[in-house]
């Protein structure tokens, strides 16, 4: 019996039961009297009388009925039948097999019966894989000698290859027939070689067979080949050039053009080549960081993918201003230093170093001018200096040479009605010049008041100048009799006395008790020697506040306390003026 050998059956093939060799096919059912799943009929020598002869069949998935791997899966089965052409020349057993998996084989026999030539094959009886098979590469041919005890069949043999191998192009070494024949004698002579086939056939690679075949002088034919793989033995080689080579820019950028061209190496196997990408380019406009890529596949393998970025920024940074500090006066006017804070911006590369700066105007005028520094992106792009500039009118300073004119004296009192008028005032400005100079203060009412000019220049710088205090006065008369003043006056202790005085405005007297803020008593030191002068009246009042219009006087009826001593009483009237008297309690 003769080992089992198994290969790889050939790429895809069409869905037949059976059939012809050479056309694609769906799962192989081979016989294994030779190491290869083809058309090429193998043959079993066999000698009339002699012993049997046996071959295994066995399952090779082929994925050409479109379902990948094996059809035989699960529970499925594929059942054969089995038969000689001619059972008088040969027969075979058993008759019918079945398989259940690929990893299956079935061992068939063949007893040899009489001189001649016979057909065993096989046909499908039942299938439920869902897939199809080929059945043809099961045949074989019973070469069946007559009997002669000289006769030994004779054996043929391919050398040098191997079934299945592979090999490198141009390395693939010679295959040889070697015959072993006990009568005839042995004998060797090359092998014939099939084309390559294969869908790079065209640049050698692919598959070839070496057969050998041999017919002893009794008729008898040993038959045998190897198929085997020619291989590309290295995949392509990828190259590419920039132009320029190096950026021209800062930190790898490029701010000129530069193109970008690839190369793809594949001597053994050109028309296998496959690229992805490798297109070559011209960067003529700005872009950020793009990756370009290459791949490429051949019958020797892959290479890449191999990638290249490129990043272009031929463009300046562009800048923008704002005011950040500064005190806008009016006019359009600034009345201090300016901020302006210049910040710059880059669509690709970015800005080097701090994207924002701020510039300080300097001095007072017109149009004082704020220019803008220099910034330069990562690319190395700068923009010029003062490309963008700003211009103020500032004026810091406020109006000088205030001057009042007309109004209240410095230190004077005035009634009301004897007030001045208000006073005017004046100023100079050398920048934005004056808006206006009014006078603050100014007032007829009861009180002290302070004039302030107040200057205003275009651009709203204030100066303030203060000017005279006046005061405006009531004009107080008391207190009357029975109190005196500049003595102090005598009474008895808690006996009422009443404090009779008079107020006028101007020419005009005030008869409303409203003019009073104020009435308060304080203890005093009595002095060593005082003058002395009694109150000749008193009176039986209530203490309170009130104008007599008989006597056309205010009345205020004090209470005096019961403690002795020295006391000071004192009427505030709104304006601020007091009027007093000294008593002595007894």
């Amino acid at each position: 019996m003769r080992a089992r050998k198994l290969i790889t059956a050939f790429a895809a093939v069409p869905l037949l039961l059976s059939g012809a060799i050479g056309a694609a096919m769906a799962d192989d059912i081979s016989n294994d009297l030779d190491a290869s799943i083809d058309a090429v009929a193998e043959v079993m020598p066999l000698t009339a009388g002699g012993p049997a002869g046996s071959t295994e069949l066995y399952v090779s998935p082929a994925n050409g009925d479109g379902k990948n791997g094996c059809n035989l899966t699960g529970d499925s089965t594929l059942r054969l039948s089995v038969a000689s052409s001619d059972t008088a020349v040969a027969t075979v057993s058993p008759s019918q097999v079945t398989f259940t998996s690929c990893g299956d084989t079935k061992t068939l026999t063949v007893v040899p019966v009489a001189k001649g030539s016979a057909t065993v094959s096989v046909a499908q009886s039942a299938n439920t894989t869902g897939g199809t098979f080929a059945l043809a590469p099961a045949s074989f041919t019973v070469d069946v000698g007559a009997a002669a005890p000289a006769n030994t069949p004779p054996t043929v043999e391919v050398t040098g290859v191997t079934a299945g191998g592979s090999y490198a192009k141009g390395t693939v070494p010679a295959a040889t027939c070697e015959v072993t024949d006990a009568e005839d004698g042995n004998s060797s002579f090359p092998a014939t070689l099939s084309a390559v086939t294969g869908d790079y056939a065209v640049d050698g690679i692919g598959s070839q067979s070496a057969t050998c075949s041999y017919t002893d002088g009794s008729g008898v034919q040993a038959l045998e080949s190897k198929t085997y793989s020619i291989i590309d033995p290295s995949g392509p080689e990828i190259g590419y050039t920039l132009n320029p080579a190096t950026p021209d820019g800062d930190n790898g950028w490029y701010q000129g053009n530069v193109s970008l061209t690839w190369s793809v190496d594949e001597p053994e196997s050109p028309s296998s080549l496959d690229l992805v990408g490798c297109v070559d380019t011209n960067i003529t406009a700005d872009q950020k960081e793009t990756e370009y890529g290459c791949s490429a596949s051949s019958a020797g393998g892959s290479a890449g993918p191999t990638s290249v970025t490129i990043k272009r920024d031929g463009t300046a940074p562009t800048v923008a201003s704002k005011v950040t500090a500064g005190t806008l006066g009016s006019n359009g006017w600034f009345t201090s230093d300016v901020d302006v804070e210049f910040t710059a911006s880059d669509a690709l590369s970015g800005i080097q170093g701090d994207a924002a700066q701020t510039v300080t105007s300097s001095g007072e005028g017109r149009a004082i001018r704020v220019a803008s520094p220099v910034f330069t992106d990562i690319a190395g792009n700068s923009t010029e200096a003062g490309a963008v500039t700003e211009t103020f009118d500032i004026d810091k300073t406020g109006p000088t040479k205030v001057t009042f004119s007309g109004g209240p004296a410095a230190d004077q009192s005035y009634y009301r009605n004897t007030v001045p008028a208000a006073p005017t005032c004046s100023a100079e400005d050398g920048l934005s010049g004056i808006e206006s100079c009014v006078v603050e203060g100014y007032s007829t009412e009861l009180g002290s008041h302070t004039l302030t000019a107040v200057a205003t220049d275009k651009a709203g710088n204030v100066s303030r100048v203060t000017g005279p205090t006046y005061r405006v006065t009531l004009k107080a008369l008391g207190f009357f009799a029975p109190v005196d003043r500049g003595i102090h006056n005598t009474v008895k202790g808690g006996a009422t006395v009443p404090l009779k005085f008079e107020v006028f405005d101007g020419a005009d007297e005030i008869t409303l008790t409203s003019v009073v803020k104020s009435f308060s008593v304080k203890s005093a030191t009595c002095p060593g020697a005082v003058s002395q002068d009694a109150v000749e009246e008193t009176s039986t009042l209530s203490t309170g506040l009130k104008f007599d219009a008989v006597s056309g006087h205010f009345i205020q009826s004090w209470k005096t306390p019961k403690a002795v001593g020295c006391y000071t009483a004192t009427i505030t009237l709104t304006d601020g003026s007091p009027i007093t008297a000294d008593f002595l309690l007894k």
